[in-house]
């Protein structure tokens, strides 16, 4: 599809399969995930004696409309300006920074793609204060396919369209809300209960019949017209998007009769800014719900919040708009528990390097926080039936032992001293700043004892990973070489105990090739975080993956 699945600026190391010019196109266009426009004070030319900075994170594909928006600095009155620190960032990102950071790292104002977020983000401090765009989720697919099928004239409803025998496409759940709502609309329409429950279970389990497609690859096959082009829940917007990069392209947007779940993006203040942050704030939302707002979103493919058609929305869609189908978001969190249960749970070892190079600077910290605060991010977002465990390593850490463990490999929800095993992760996660170590880095031997801890360990109802994040080479002269570790796991590996080890490389002296040969050699994948503030990007991509 284009938007969440493949919109962070994660940089694997393995190629990625050819794609269809379309789907290349639509990617360019839509990526924005971590890309932060610094709006300069007096690019507007603006007398601002003061500037007061207000951070704006917004979904991605609403990224460049808010630039354009909030470029000026904007006059405040006596010598004061706002300016805009705008980051286009994927909202489950979000959800996770909400969580887990300080107030002073969040963004003041959220515009994620949909309302459903705000259940997710928990006790979040969030007020919303109107919407920025809509539009309505839809079902992607070719012309030949929606006529074939007989839904060019008679549109099929949510239940027959998902659970039928057509492929389903279905993006990420955890990180799509076009996915989660379709699946919502299912459970809506047939108002709810067990035969609702079964239903959103049949659709799930349509979506993994036959060969695995990706959101990217089904509407790669809509534009070209194949008949056997599968269903991709998206928003209107997306095939608007994806049309006028393609004049030639035959993606429509099949409209369910029911109605349509709508993306509401709303525009969401976050936490008590400060009395003189406030007028500032005021201000950036005035902007992002003003007249001007509205048509800039309609040229962008967006309706607005009473359903006016998209400036020219082209073939496929419709220009009046769908009834708007509503879910309830208490209801799309317990439907993401039910779908978590269906899935098999993590089973994981994360392994953090804690060797002096870790407090080299990075963003507006250092390494080491930047690989805290993003394990803590994803912490969050781990379903609780998920088992994970925590070592750090350097060189000699404990003796002459490279590594240490900080917590075994227990579910997230089991009792540990008075606690939760999420819970102790958490504060253990919070000392690794203080744990850094003058030696140098013991990579390899901490790889395979990880590897095989992580197989004593193992789960046949669990997906086993170690994720191992490390910004240096391995410096242990005292250790086994690169060769003999890859041999070690060569020969250890069992069939009946699949381990997969993700290596993430955090910087630019980090050991990229090692760390894919040793993801060749167990199944895993090697990650490259070059601008350490990708790490976080990165490690949400890598879990996905494991």
């Amino acid at each position: 599809m284009g938007r969440h699945a493949d919109t962070s600026t994660v940089r694997r190391t393995q190629r990625p399969a050819p794609v269809a010019l379309l789907v290349a196109l639509v990617v360019l266009a839509l990526v924005a995930g971590g890309l932060v426009w610094w709006l300069a004070a007096g690019s507007g030319g603006s007398d601002c004696e003061e500037n007061r900075t207000v951070r704006v994170a917004v979904a991605p594909e609403l990224g460049a409309v808010a630039q354009q928006l909030l470029d000026e600095p904007q006059d405040l009155g006596g010598g004061a300006c706002a300016v805009a620190e705008v980051t286009a960032q994927e909202p489950l990102q979000t959800v996770g920074d909400l969580s887990a950071l300080e107030g002073s790292a969040l963004p003041h104002v959220w515009v994620p793609d949909s309302s459903l977020w705000t259940v997710r983000a928990g006790d979040a401090d969030l007020d919303a204060s109107g919407s920025m765009a809509t539009s309505p989720v839809v079902l992607g697919t070719s012309r030949a396919a929606a006529d074939a099928l007989g839904w060019t004239a008679s549109p099929p409803d949510w239940r027959a369209a998902l659970s039928g025998e057509r492929p389903i496409a279905v993006p990420d759940l955890a990180a799509s809300a076009e996915g989660v709502s379709a699946l919502a609309a299912v459970q809506t329409s047939l108002g709810g209960g067990d035969q609702a429950d079964n239903a959103v279970v049949q659709a799930v389990l349509a979506a993994r019949r036959g060969p695995a497609t990706t959101p990217a690859e089904a509407l790669g096959a809509a534009a070209r017209n194949d008949v056997e082009a599968p269903l991709v829940p998206i928003s209107e917007q997306e095939v608007i998007t994806a049309n006028r990069l393609a004049p030639e392209s035959q993606l429509v947007a099949v409209y369910p009769a029911e109605g349509s779940p709508q993306l509401d993006y709303p525009v969401l203040r976050v936490g008590s800014p400060a009395d003189d942050d406030r007028a500032a704030v005021d201000a950036v939302v005035r902007t992002l719900t003003s007249a001007t707002a509205r048509t800039a979103v309609l040229d962008a493919g967006f309706r607005d919040a009473e359903g006016t058609a998209p400036t020219e929305p082209g073939p496929g869609v419709q220009e009046e708009a769908p009834e708007a189908l509503e879910v309830d978001p208490e209801g799309v969190q317990a439907l993401l528990g039910e779908l978590s249960r269906l899935a098999a749970p993590s089973r994981l070892l994360t392994v953090i390097d804690v060797s002096a190079s870790m407090e080299a600077p990075a963003g507006d910290g250092t390494r080491a926080t930047l690989a805290r605060d993003a394990a803590r991010s994803a912490l969050t977002l781990i379903p609780g039936t998920s088992s994970i465990g925590l070592w750090v390593f350097a060189h000699q850490l404990e003796g002459e032992q490279d590594w240490q463990e900080l917590a075994p490999i227990r579910t997230l929800t089991d009792e540990v001293d008075g606690s939760t095993q999420r819970e102790l992760l958490d504060r253990e996660l919070e000392t690794i700043p203080d744990r850094l170590d003058p030696g140098g880095t013991g990579l390899y031997d901490t790889t395979l004892a990880a590897f095989r801890s992580a197989q004593e360990q193992y789960d046949p109802e669990a997906v086993s990973s170690v994720v191992i994040v490390t910004d240096g080479t391995n410096e242990d002269a005292s250790g086994i070489g690169l060769d003999e570790l890859l041999q070690a796991l060569a020969a250890e590996a069992d069939p009946q105990r699949p381990v997969k080890v993700i290596g993430v490389a955090l910087g630019p002296d980090a050991d990229i090739t090692a760390l894919q040969q040793i993801g060749d050699a167990t199944g895993g994948a090697a990650y490259s975080a070059v601008d350490p503030t990708d790490l976080q990007d990165v490690l949400f991509d890598a879990l996905r993956q494991r």
